[in-house]
């Protein structure tokens, strides 16, 4: 991005995005891992939290439709240690009652937009909504988003690995969140 206008817009937007999605939200549902290395929480939206977020930015019925089939989960990571540490979602394994449960990753959800015939520019909101799926974080650096997962009743587990240093040689931090529930709509 040589614009730095379009630059700034982007990163306030992905500073943001997480804080504008917490709307709704009780910090009750969020879970949350805490080391003098990582902090982590995992904050699950309900299908009316997410489609409100989307259809103020001009969603259509179809693409709301499609969304509100998802769990949606904010996740806001922060590197709290003295050297780099490495996000790859590759690394995150989803289990619910001991079965493997898939993550969408970005190129499969956004296969999916393009197949609906879905314009560019929301395509590309949706793409910077979602965190990432590598990104080395400098000391005390943090980034947010969305991960989605199959829309499911069960518990779900997270097993997580982080690599560390600038050549990933470094001890990995692994953790684990159990009782990470899909939110459903408020009663």
């Amino acid at each position: 991005m040589q614009n730095p206008i379009i630059r700034t817009i982007f990163y306030l937007f992905t500073l943001t995005a997480p804080s504008i999605l917490a709307v709704n939200s009780h910090a009750a549902d969020a879970l949350k891992f805490d080391s003098a290395e990582l902090h982590i929480r995992l904050t699950p939206r309900s299908p009316q939290q997410i489609a409100a977020f989307y259809e103020a930015r001009g969603f259509g019925k179809a693409m709301l439709d499609k969304i509100k089939q998802y769990c949606f989960i904010t996740v806001y990571v922060k590197n709290t240690s003295n050297k780099i540490i490495w996000l790859d979602l590759s690394n995150w394994q989803f289990t619910a009652a001991g079965a493997p449960v898939h993550r969408f990753d970005r190129q499969q959800l956004l296969k999916g937009w393009q197949d609906m015939g879905i314009a560019q520019a929301h395509q590309s909101l949706f793409r910077w909504t979602l965190l990432p799926e590598k990104l080395d974080f400098q000391i005390n650096e943090r980034e947010g988003g969305n991960i989605v997962l199959p829309r499911i009743e069960q518990a779900l587990t997270l097993h997580a690995r982080f690599d560390t240093l600038s050549n990933k040689s470094g001890q990995p931090i692994s953790i684990q969140l159990d009782n990470i529930h899909c939110a459903n709509e408020p009663q």
